[in-house]
Formats: C-alpha cells, sequence, structure tokens
C-alpha cells in the first residue's frame, strides 16, 4: 500500500490500564479488546512527567505534538489554543491529507482544511469545525461540564437541536436500544453513573457517520468514561487495596462499574472493526493509565467540592468585576476576567478564602485568567465553615460547595498502552517502554511525512528497529 492512500484510525482511550485490560481479556468479556491485541504491535509507552504535571491534557498534548511538558508548557484543559506548533493532524494536512479529530484532548485552533474537528468537551476557546457539530458540541459540553450536579440538564430547545442532529447524523439502533435500556435502568434504581458510556455511543455515531462521509487519511476518536470510572470506584471494585471501605451498597452499586466501562468500549472496538477497511491501520493509545490511589487512606479518602454557584464564591471574596466561568473536572474552574489587572485583584481576594486557618482556594493566573480548585479534601460536617483571612466574614462551607459523589480511589500511572494493528496484522510484544513523544513522529513515518526536527526520533528510529514506512 502507498502512503499516498495511507489511513489510520486512532483510538484515544484515556488512561486504560494494562492490568485491567489483560484481567478482563482473560476472563472473556473483551473479545474485541482481544482481537485487537492479538493483530497489533504492543508496546509500552512512559510519560516523561511526574506529579503535578501527569495529567492527561498535558500528556495528550504531547501524543498529538511530539513535545514532552517541558517544551509544549501547556498544563490546563482549555489551554490548546495558545500553543502555536502543529499537530500530527497539520503536518498531514500540509501533505495534502484529511483528517477527523473527535474529541481529543486540548487541540489547537489551526483551521482544517477539508477535515472535521470536534474539540474536547472542556474546551471553551474553539469552535467545531464544520460549524454544523455546534448542537452536538454544546450540548455534551454542558452534560459533561456539570456531570456532578443535579443542575446539569440543558433546556427542552437544546435537547431537541440536540436529537435533531443525532437523527441525521447517524444515530444507530445500538445508541437507541441503549437509550431505552438507560432509562428504564434509572427507574429502577442507581443508574445514572452509566450516562458516561451512553455518551460515548452517541459520539461514536457521529464519528462513523463524518467518517465515511469525508473518508479521512487520519482520524482520532477520543474517550474519557472508563477513565472517569477507574478515579471513582476502583474501592467498589477491589476493596480489599484500600483501608478505607466502601458501604455494602456503595459495593452493590458500583463494584463492576469499571469492567462495565471496558466493556462498552470493547463493543465500540468491534464497530470501528466494521467501518475501517482491511488496509487502515488501527492504534490504540491511552497516553497514561491508572493504579489505587491510596495517598489520601488515613484521612478517609479524597474528596472534592465543588462551588454550587460560582457567583456565591466569588460575592462572599468580595469580587464584583465582571468575568466568565468555564467548568474543568471534579473540583477546579476557569475565570475569565477583562484585563490582567483585574484578575490579579480577583486572584488575591480569593486567596483569602480560609478554611480552618488555611487557605481554601488554589489559584493560579495566567494573563485574564484564573484557574481556580477547593484544596478541601477531607469529609466534611454540615456545620463547617468558610471565613475571610481575619475573620471578616463567614458563611456555611455547604452554602458555597458541594461534594462531589463519590472518593477518589484511582490515580494516574505515567505508562500507557499503544496498540499498532498494521494491515500486516503482526502480533509482536515489544518489551522496552518507549517514550510517549515518540507516538506523533511515528504516526508521521505512517503516511512518509518527513518529522519536524524539533520533534522525537519515531519508535522505530529510537529503538533502532528497521523503518517500515506506512504498513508499519
Amino acid at each position: 500500500m502507498s502512503s499516498t492512500n495511507a489511513r489510520m484510525i486512532v483510538l484515544e482511550l484515556n488512561e486504560l490500564t494494562p492490568s485491567l485490560m489483560h484481567r478482563f481479556m482473560s476472563d472473556g468479556s473483551l473479545p474485541n479488546f482481544s482481537r485487537l491485541y492479538n493483530e497489533s504491535e504492543i508496546y509500552t509507552t512512559t510519560a516523561a512527567e511526574r506529579p503535578p504535571h501527569l495529567d492527561p491534557w498535558i500528556q495528550w498534548v504531547t501524543v498529538h505534538s511530539g513535545l514532552n511538558f517541558s517544551d509544549h508548557g501547556l498544563q490546563r484543559l482549555n489551554e490548546g489554543h495558545t500553543l502555536d506548533v502543529p499537530r500530527v493532524w497539520d503536518l498531514l494536512a500540509a501533505s495534502g491529507r484529511r483528517s477527523w479529530i473527535c474529541g481529543s484532548m486540548n487541540v489547537g485552533d489551526r483551521p482544517l482544511s477539508g477535515g472535521c474537528l470536534l474539540p474536547d468537551p472542556w474546551t471553551t476557546k474553539i469552535k467545531p469545525q464544520p460549524a454544523a457539530l455546534e448542537p452536538f458540541f454544546s450540548f455534551v459540553q454542558r452534560q459533561v461540564m456539570e456531570h456532578t450536579s443535579a443542575r446539569s440538564s440543558s433546556g427542552a430547545k437544546d435537547l431537541l437541536r440536540f436529537v435533531g442532529f443525532l437523527a441525521s447524523h447517524g444515530l444507530s439502533r445500538h445508541s437507541i436500544t441503549a437509550i431505552v435500556k438507560q432509562l428504564t435502568e434509572e427507574r429502577r434504581g442507581p443508574a445514572r453513573w452509566k450516562r458516561a458510556a451512553l455518551l460515548d455511543k452517541l459520539q461514536f455515531d457521529v464519528f462513523a457517520w463524518y467518517y465515511r462521509k469525508i473518508r479521512p487519511h487520519f482520524a482520532t476518536f477520543f474517550l474519557n468514561s472508563t477513565a472517569h470510572y477507574q478515579h471513582l470506584y476502583w474501592r467498589e471494585m477491589d476493596p480489599g487495596v484500600f483501608q478505607v471501605q466502601p458501604t455494602e451498597e456503595q459495593r452493590r452499586t458500583y463494584r463492576d462499574a469499571i469492567a462495565y466501562g471496558y466493556r462498552q468500549m470493547d463493543r465500540l472496538i468491534a464497530r470501528v472493526y466494521a467501518m475501517a477497511d482491511p488496509d487502515t491501520t488501527i492504534v490504540m493509545s491511552t497516553a497514561l493509565s491508572q493504579q489505587p490511589c491510596l495517598m489520601f487512606e488515613e484521612q478517609g479518602g479524597k474528596f472534592f467540592y465543588r462551588p454550587t454557584d460560582v457567583g456565591r464564591l466569588t460575592t462572599f471574596a468580595g469580587i464584583s468585576d465582571s468575568y466568565t466561568v468555564s467548568p474543568v473536572m471534579a473540583h477546579q474552574f476557569h475565570l475569565y476576567f477583562e484585563t490582567p489587572d483585574v484578575a490579579e485583584q480577583a486572584a488575591q481576594r480569593l486567596a483569602h478564602v480560609v478554611f480552618r486557618s488555611r487557605q481554601a482556594l488554589s489559584v493560579e493566573r495566567n494573563g485574564c485568567g484564573l484557574f481556580v480548585g477547593c484544596r478541601v479534601y477531607e469529609r466534611l460536617s454540615h456545620g463547617a465553615m468558610l471565613t475571610l483571612e481575619g475573620g471578616s466574614a463567614e458563611v456555611p462551607f455547604f452554602d458555597v460547595f458541594y461534594q462531589v459523589d463519590g472518593v477518589k480511589s484511582g490515580m494516574h500511572h505515567p505508562d500507557g498502552m499503544l496498540w499498532v494493528r498494521s494491515p500486516a496484522r503482526s502480533h509482536v510484544v515489544h518489551s522496552t517502554h518507549v517514550p510517549l513523544a515518540t507516538v506523533a513522529p511515528t504516526i508521521l513515518t505512517h503516511f512518509d511525512v518527513p518529522r519536524p526536527s524539533y520533534m522525537w526520533p519515531s519508535i522505530k528510529e529510537w529503538t533502532g528497529a528497521p523503518a517500515t514506512g506506512a504498513t508499519a
């Protein structure tokens, strides 16, 4: 196959974990992952970073740009537009290849000529391409940004736009059946947590529809649902690892949540096989993985608190200037002000919010923006209070914040999985770990596109293996 006609689909399955993958493949519950594994070259990637810079919004930029954090410098979600470095798909576009970038994290804002771009749902600075994707993007964004809040439901008008978009952009019988099943389960008991996997199915419908429409040379498909389950429900899956034990009710409800996430993704792998032609290379990358989070067990586990209404928090802090807010994950959010000076004044006021004689909020300023998070991680009673430094004012903690459901039980690990299923279907398990930054140049090698001088070498170059071009 010539590199001119080469095609590749990269499944960006965020933070899937090797030990869990092999555990579930071994018990026979992941037949499609097992097939992909047995038809792929298997690598373990390792991120260069360690905490506090071991986060997917950092490592996926490395996958897409070929630069480690020390060079690309992006450390937060919603910052992708600030990096003026081409991603892999930008370099492919320069050689005449079309790309379909579906949900990838912290993408740049360069136009994709002839291609499509659906930013991650935490992005507020970049619009989808084409604009027809907006009803889907905006609806999912609201669901994801406020998934922990009872106020996360969208209005009827937005819901109708979303349903109308899906009806004309690939809504499948798989998803219709799953929606009916989900609504039925929610009437019978606590099953709302499964909605994350339901959104995956709907996003795949859209991905497949555009894939068939534009026939991209290069496509990415990003999912985060199982990473979310691992962060929240590892304790319920393997309670013996933890000091703090889940209740029996928590065990009954969530013990299978992580396995459920893997099984749902396994079904999507089958749909990828059905969609891709035999000469398409299929890549699975996880960028990172996870491990049990045991760092907070002595205090009863790590809890998260999110503002019930950011306006209540800023009013209490004495901030009267206008701003816009963009939630991120768990306890964190962005505030954007009109000028850097106004943002700095707001940062100082927020830094004076105190809980039990310590600063209650982490606050970082970047130009006109603040990145804010609640620094309280222990379990609180309803009598807890927030005060202003010096004791000039106080307010009940739970008038300002609410506790996010669940106790953190999974944390990031720098190793990730990289499976490359070429048209040759050769299965080789490589024992040497490879730097995560080698993924981008390896993708370029597949298309015979020279890597920029600032990039790491490809995997084949880095390991000294013979290069195999478009059939690698």
